[in-house]
């Protein structure tokens, strides 16, 4: 999926998970059943019962304009005198929509999606030409659109030309899933994908959809930055080596704050062993000893998140992004900073009770 969004803008990756990476969630069935479409599912159906649900490699138009009539800003008044006056309005209506629905019969497309409302005329003449119709997408969904067909967003049916009309999409069909319509648009080369989530229930699907979220960004930062540091407290423990030799050469106060850092990057493998039930004192000397050596080979050892001992990570496979890694000791050092030049609190809360009137006078 991650794959698939990846665009090179001018030598430099763009991985747009939010904008271009849609998560659908469809309950009943099994986690199994769970994919990755290459292109765009919508909870839509066609307009009109007798239009075509499965078209091979249509020709796509995106609109984002009303197919109906359009009524005046201004609140009008008509008064009407004659029965025939009447006729005369609603032809005036059926020739608004009409020119409408020529503007876009025109390109000769086989499938139209558009952002607003669709008028019961305006899907009469549509079918008779052998349109099919979706109507009230979201606007994020016809820019996913805009990218699988390659279509071009037409704000008024009058600037339609043939450039705007997509013609990437290779198939588009409706199934029933359950009690609704999904509509699938896909092709081989889109830049866009959805993954379909399916469950026994919501609950599941919310929990598949907040891990899955996470295994996308890991997937997007190592992408992005494709380098990769050792898990399990060995990049803290190494670095905290590192901090207590560079603090040894530096004389007087100024040594203090690598000490302090150094202590403060041993909490994650100390943290690890209490997790393990495992002897901290005892585990924690060993792994610096280990570092203290000061061999590249023992660089990537730390501890066993199941058993609290002492593993190189290499063996187990543990990995985390740098750019993650990099991210969590720069906001940690920017916190420790923001706390450092805080001279007083002044508390902005109203008091639980009495207000925030005249405080009382202490009892002598």
């Amino acid at each position: 999926a991650v794959k698939t969004i990846r665009v090179d803008k001018g030598g430099i990756n763009e991985i747009d998970i939010k904008r271009y990476c849609r998560i659908e969630k469809i309950p009943g069935g099994t986690i199994e059943d769970c994919r990755v479409v290459k292109g765009v599912v919508l909870n839509k159906d066609v307009v009109h019962a007798k239009m075509k649900r499965r078209i091979e490699k249509p020709r796509i138009v995106l609109l984002d304009c009303n197919l109906e009539y359009k009524k005046g800003e201004s609140q009008t008044s008509l008064e009407i005198m004659r029965e025939e006056d009447i006729s005369r309005i609603l032809e005036q209506e059926e020739i608004a929509i009409r020119k409408q629905c020529d503007e876009i019969i025109a390109v000769k497309p086989d499938l139209v999606f558009t952002e607003k409302g669709v008028s019961d005329l305006a899907q009469h003449f549509l079918l008779k030409a052998g349109i099919t119709v979706l109507r009230r997408l979201k606007k994020t969904d016809n820019n996913r659109l805009a990218r699988v067909t390659g279509a071009r967003i037409v704000n008024d049916t009058c600037d339609l030309r043939e450039e705007d009309v997509g013609h990437d999409a290779e198939l588009f069909e409706i199934t029933k899933i359950g009690d609704e319509y999904y509509t699938y648009v896909t092709s081989s080369k889109t830049t866009a994908v959805t993954v379909v989530l399916r469950g026994p229930s919501k609950d599941v699907i919310n929990e598949v959809e907040r891990n899955l979220q996470d295994a996308l960004h890991v997937v997007r930062n190592v992408m992005l930055n494709p380098r990769l540091v050792p898990g399990g407290g060995a990049l803290e423990m190494a670095l905290a080596h590192a901090l207590v030799e560079k603090g040894k050469t530096i004389e007087g106060v100024r040594q203090w704050p690598y000490k302090a850092i150094a202590r403060a990057l041993e909490v994650i493998p100390r943290t690890l062993v209490q997790n393990c039930g495992g002897s901290t004192i005892r585990q924690l000397t060993a792994l610096r000893a280990k570092h203290a050596t000061g061999d590249a080979a023992v660089a990537t050892w730390g501890i066993d998140g199941c058993t609290g001992k002492l593993v190189d990570m290499k063996e187990l496979n543990i990995w985390d992004p740098l750019s993650v890694r990099l991210q969590v000791l720069k906001t940690a050092v920017e916190t420790s900073v923001m706390l450092l030049r805080i001279d007083d609190i002044v508390s902005g809360t109203k008091k639980a009770s009495g207000g925030d009137g005249p405080v009382k006078e202490m009892p002598m």
